[in-house]
């Protein structure tokens, strides 16, 4: 018999599942692979997402993992970047190609008719296999090659057809935005699996993100034929029913709290997986809210929980050597929440701009 599981209950399980009922302590590559990875489109949002749910971390930990090789960033769930780690990209960036190559077709359409693929990625293969270089570098080495060929179109192609990994520098968050990219089996030093992964991916995402449907896989990693996936792993997991009596799959042992457990403010990266690793996302972002936290250009704006839940954004700055971390909230807060939530900014300002003479908090 399936079990019962209301919207609060779902939250509450995700919460935990993401350390966000509690911070943790434990070792930072630890919690990328619990995590299945963190977005990392942008430079700085992984260390703040660890930050949150991590007990005293530091920014010299992850920076540590990547120049050691341990952490990679690349192209990986919905063909965006992610830092994952590099067992886990080892194990499962070829369950992905079907994925990547898809999405290939679908954005390029039309210009990727005329694309020699295999010369192409054979191409840029060798050119990077002498030494790792930034997307300019590769697109204009690929027009020498291919003088006839549409320059971007041969970019996007080769970054989600040839498993690649961004070089970590010096920078304070470990990237420039115009950071080298190599070979990930050069850089890694290992082989890709050769072995069909996809339900070792999907139990892992049920660890991190459950209960869930066939169709949060999807949207988790864009991955096709979710449904059938689960269903052969059906007899291990357990099925749960949410209040609109969809069927949710689970791990049976994965934690799944009271939903009257106490939920205390957090402050959440910009592009944070817990934001977008749902079709629906009501177990974290109220519906009416949902408009307010992603842009017109598609930018998934940093966002704080209250109880659990999305309840405004936030945003920081640095100038003349004073940080800044200002708070808009949604609806009226609670004096009480105020004060918890000026608490938390304080020590993420700090966290984030070490460097400035004075540190504020305000209230939007």
């Amino acid at each position: 018999m399936d079990h019962a599981i209301t919207t609060k209950g779902l939250n509450r399980a995700l919460l935990a599942r993401q350390m966000l009922l509690a911070r943790e302590k434990r070792p930072a590559l630890g919690v990328v692979e619990r995590l299945v990875g963190l977005q990392a489109q942008q430079a700085r949002p992984p260390f703040v997402g660890l930050w949150s749910r991590l007990d005293a971390f530091r920014r010299e930990e992850l920076l540590k993992l990547l120049t050691s090789r341990k952490v990679v960033r690349a192209t990986l769930m919905r063909a965006t970047l992610h830092l994952m780690s590099a067992k886990d990209y080892v194990a499962f960036r070829p369950a992905l190609q079907p994925m990547l190559s898809l999405g290939t077709t679908s954005v390029l359409r039309d210009r990727a008719k005329d694309l020699d693929l295999d010369a192409i990625v054979a191409a840029a293969r060798e050119t990077l296999a002498r030494r790792p270089g930034a997307f300019a570098e590769i697109r204009r080495s690929l027009v020498e090659s291919f003088p006839n060929g549409d320059e971007r179109a041969m970019g996007y192609a080769v970054r989600t057809s040839l498993p690649l990994v961004t070089i970590p520098d010096d920078s304070t968050w470990g990237f420039r935005a115009d950071s080298s990219f190599g070979l990930a089996e050069s850089w890694i030093g290992k082989p890709l699996s050769n072995r069909e992964q996809t339900e070792s991916l999907v139990l892992r995402y049920l660890e991190a993100f459950g209960p869930a449907t066939a169709a949060d896989v999807k949207t988790w990693s864009g991955l096709q034929g979710a449904q059938p996936v689960l269903d052969s792993l059906r007899p291990k997991l357990l099925v749960l029913r949410d209040e609109r009596k969809r069927e949710l799959f689970d791990l049976p042992q994965a934690r799944r709290p009271e939903e009257d457990t106490p939920a205390p403010p957090r402050f959440i990266a910009a592009f944070d997986n817990l934001i977008l690793s749902h079709t629906d996302r009501s177990r974290i972002v109220p519906a009416e809210h949902r408009p307010r936290i992603v842009t017109k250009n598609l930018q998934v704006l940093p966002t704080f929980l209250v109880d659990g839940f999305v309840a405004g954004t936030w945003g920081s700055k640095i100038s003349r050597n004073i940080a800044t971390l200002t708070i808009s909230p949604f609806a009226r807060l609670a004096k009480p929440v105020k004060a918890d939530l000026s608490g938390e900014a304080e020590k993420l300002i700090r966290f984030m701009e070490p460097e400035a003479k004075k540190f504020e908090v305000e209230f939007a």
